[in-house]
This record gives C-alpha cells, structure tokens and sequence, in this order.
C-alpha cells in the first residue's frame, strides 16, 4: 500500500506541476493505482450530476414544506444521495429534479407540487448554510466549489410544471430553476413522450413552440430526456440555444427503447453545441438487463393479480425479495463508460457528462455505482481506457459549463 500511495503521489505532483501537454500514461497504473488517482481527482475536480430523484423521495416519504427538515446530512442506507456520501465521492453539483407525475397533468396541482419540491431544497440549504448552498450560474458552483459547500441546483422534469400558462415559465426561473424536461411518463401540453403511444401531437405542440422560445429567452436549458423522436427534431429546429439530454443513454445498446437517444439525435445535439449526460439505470445500459429485469417485472405482476396482493404488502416483499436473489441481472459501471465511449466515438467527448438519475430507478443501479459515493469508480474506469485529465474534467463539468454558459449568452442577445 505505501508503494502504490508513493507512485500516486509522484503521479500526483506531475499531473499538477507539468504543463498541459505532458500527459501520464494512466494505462500503466494498477487497478488500485488508478483508483487512489481517480479519488483524488474526483475531490479536485467539479463534479455536476445532470439529475437526481432526491426532492421526490423526500415528498415520498412524508416531507413536505412544513414539519421536520429531511436529514440529508447524515449517512443513509435508504436512497442513493446523501451529504456524506455526496462527499466521498466527490460530486459537487448534483441537479435536483423537481419531478412532476403525468398524473398531476389529469388531477391539476402541478405547479404546486412544483413549489412544494422548490422550497424542500430551499430548507435544507437553509437549515446547513455551511454544508449546502443553491446555485443558479456555472459561476455560482465554481464559488461554493471553491468555499467547500455542495451545491443544489434544480430543473424541473415535466412541464406540466408550468401547466398551461408560459408566465410559468419565468416563475420558475426566477425560484432558481435552470433547465426544464418537456414530457415525461405521458404526452403533456407542450409535446409527446418516448413512454407513450398516442402521438397527441405528432411531436412539438404549438404551446411547446412558444414554450421553448420563453426558455431561449430566459436563458433555462432545454432538456430533450424523454421526448420522442419526431418532438425532438421539432424543438431542434426551434431552439435557439444548445440542447441537453440530462438523463439518458446511447439507444444502440438498447434497439428500439426510444427513451435513450439515437445516433442521429446525437449528432443533431452535438451540431447543435449540446450533450448527452449518461444516466446509470441498468435498463438503459444493456438490452440483456432490460430484457431480464422486463421478464421478472411481468412475473411478479401475475403473480400478485394471483394472489390478490399489492406490492407494498409485506407478504409480496417477502416474495419479491425471494423470487428475484438469484435472478437479477447484473450489469457494471463499465457498461456506463461503454455508452461515453459511444457518444465520444461518435462526435467527441465535448458533447457528454454525467447524469445518473439517483434515486429515480429503484434498484437498477451498476455494480459499482449504487450511490453517489462511488464516481471515483467511473473516474478510473475512464483513465484505464486512456482518457486524459482534461477529457475527464470535460465530462465531469466543462462540457456542462460550456453548454450551460452558451444557453445564457441565447438569452443576453
């Protein structure tokens, strides 16, 4: 162990102290090598995760804007992202999704869940000034970076958010919101989702037109996860300003799953200045994990129609629980370096990032990346492939910051 931290450390100084152009072949380090380098690296560099499920969960289990703050501070075995796991795996930017159901677009209420999920992050960050701070800028990150605190930023997924009223759309802005998914599980009043077969719109509605412009205009990122196809290539051709997928995966690895995005698409994102930031649910990794994890949700469903149960009943946990020990599909963070390798072939690695929809895909999650202590894992799986330092600072945040700075420079002219 001292041999392997004295080479690191010796690796540690040339990568600080020699000029950009010198660059250390990672390849030759040892796994462990390349590991005590890749943590190192994950708490110097900023880290920005595209989307995490954390306000949902929390509303899930009780939270709301009353009552008693969620202990995001302390280590938990629930969930994938908390404070102290936040820390050890060096993610300084995690976006909260403010995640509207498809079923508030039927029941009404949208937008105030919307604030509801808004000012649970707003009291945690009020509650642990020295430990959390919200960001609204690239510059604001690199300044809570810099001070040690862990920033939150939000977006919100669904715009049924804004319900039908564009004001909505500068409302949100201005509570600190800074991209915005179109659809989600179903079509909405601004365009078709990937989940749904009923085309309501045949892509972009006329209200997602004007929906997109007002967030030109302000400067709020558009984020094309869960769109379709046909919707996609209409708001690339209103956008103004790049496009983001903050949460999705390379299609060619799963044929057909319209939710990860196509060659095509990626390309059109990337002449558009944009990214893919890759999300970690094993579903959207690998066809053969899709098709296992299907298999065994289908048999589980008749099994509780049979016996006249609900999932949450502890006697169909119990059984659930046993049914799956031996049948799960594994898959690996490899697999998550698979999908930046395809997009970086493919246009460049200027045009991906990182988006793992923590706490918004169950148990799906990589061997090695089941919560958010574990980024140091894609960070050396990435230098044993022959990534350079400056290639993994654009995937953690550059790329993002780029993108990010181009949609508000859209909104200033």
């Amino acid at each position: 162990m001292k041999k392997i931290l004295f080479t690191v450390f010796w690796i540690s100084l040339i990568w600080a102290c020699q000029p950009k152009t010198t660059e250390v072949d990672y390849t030759a380090l040892s796994d462990e090598e390349r590991m005590e380098l890749a943590i190192e690296m994950a708490h110097k560099t900023i880290i920005v995760d595209g989307h995490m499920d954390l306000p949902f969960r929390m509303y899930n289990m009780g939270h709301d804007m009353r009552g008693e703050v969620f202990d995001f501070i302390s280590r938990s075995n629930e969930g994938n992202i908390d404070y102290v796991r936040a820390r050890e795996g060096g993610v300084d930017a995690p976006f909260m999704a403010i995640y509207i159901p498809a079923s508030y677009q039927e029941t009404g209420g949208a937008k105030g869940l919307a604030d509801t999920l808004i000012m649970m992050v707003e009291r945690m960050v009020d509650t642990w000034p020295d430990k959390l701070a919200l960001a609204r800028s690239p510059e604001e990150i690199e300044a809570n970076f810099n001070k040690g605190l862990l920033s939150l930023p939000m977006g919100i997924e669904n715009a049924a958010a804004i319900e039908d009223d564009l004001s909505n759309i500068e409302y949100f802005y201005n509570k600190g919101i800074r991209y915005m998914t179109l659809t989600h599980g179903k079509d909405n009043l601004v365009g078709d989702s990937s989940y749904d077969d009923s085309e309501t719109h045949g892509g972009l509605s006329e209200f997602g037109e004007k929906v997109v412009l007002e967030m030109n205009r302000l400067g709020m990122i558009v984020d094309v996860s869960h769109i379709t196809d046909k919707t996609f290539f209409d708001v690339a051709e209103v956008s103004k300003a790049p496009l983001v997928a903050t949460h999705s995966s390379v299609r060619a690895f799963t044929p057909g799953f319209e939710r990860n995005v196509s060659d095509e698409i990626i390309q059109k994102i990337a002449e558009r200045n944009g990214m893919v930031m890759i999300t970690f649910g094993g579903s959207f990794l690998d066809q053969a994990y899709a098709d296992a994890n299907a298999e065994n949700r289908r048999h589980i469903q008749e099994w509780l129609k049979e016996n006249n149960l609900n999932y949450r009943d502890e006697a169909a946990q119990a059984y659930i629980r046993e049914y799956t020990a031996d049948k799960k599909p594994i898959v690996t963070v490899s697999k998550v370096v698979d999908h930046i390798d395809h997009v970086v072939n493919l246009v460049g690695v200027d045009y991906v990032g990182l988006g793992s929809d923590f706490d918004g895909v169950g148990d799906t999650l990589p061997e090695g990346l089941k919560d958010a202590s574990m980024y140091p894992n894609i960070l050396a799986e990435l230098l044993k492939r022959g990534y350079s330092v400056e290639d993994i600072e654009k995937i953690c945040y550059r790329n993002f910051f780029r993108v990010w700075k181009e949609v508000e420079k859209v909104a200033v002219d």
